[in-house]
């Protein structure tokens, strides 16, 4: 397993681990975060961009695969005024070792560290629509998330959604 820390951010030494802001989580400790490489496609866009992930759990029916995927393994869904902006975005994919993490969400692909960590690789992405097409991953591109975003949920398929509040207002 490889575990991973995706920034705009070019220079990062340390990862000191930060008070989370969810409120399922404890606000009295930090954590590093890491997402495996199987969920990394989630993350390979703008920061804030708004986009709903999924791809094929032990628990997807053969009727989900064929509604939802086509001949890839993962789907990132974004909205089209996200396009140009994803474009013109560099990541980094900051590699951690494994040992001082921990599951936070399984589905996700979370893991978190209450650690201090010191990566082990860079790795620069350039072209993260030349990225998401190695890892297996279809981009879609639709005017609005709201629709993908209610309708996967009620699939088997694993899914995660990000940035949601920064996605066009739901259609009416």
């Amino acid at each position: 397993m490889r575990l991973f820390h995706v920034s705009e951010e070019s220079d990062i030494s340390v990862f000191y681990p930060r008070i989370p802001n969810r409120p399922d989580l404890d606000a009295t400790t930090g954590l590093v975060w890491a997402i495996t490489e199987t969920c990394l496609p989630n993350f390979l866009t703008p920061r804030n961009c708004p986009r709903v992930c999924y791809h094929v759990g032990v628990d997807t029916t053969e009727q989900d695969k064929r509604g939802y995927i086509a001949s890839c393994s993962h789907v990132v869904v974004i909205e089209s005024k996200w396009f140009e902006t994803m474009k013109n975005t560099k990541l980094y994919l900051y590699e951690f070792a494994i040992e001082e993490f921990t599951l936070q969400d399984d589905i996700a692909g979370y893991y978190t560290s209450k650690t201090t960590q010191f990566p082990i690789a860079k790795i620069e992405v350039e072209n993260l629509f030349q990225e998401l097409f190695n890892r297996n991953t279809e981009l879609r591109v639709v005017d609005n998330l709201w629709d993908i975003y209610d309708e996967i949920q009620k699939t088997s398929l694993r899914w995660s959604m990000c940035r949601m509040q920064f996605a066009q207002p739901r259609k009416i």
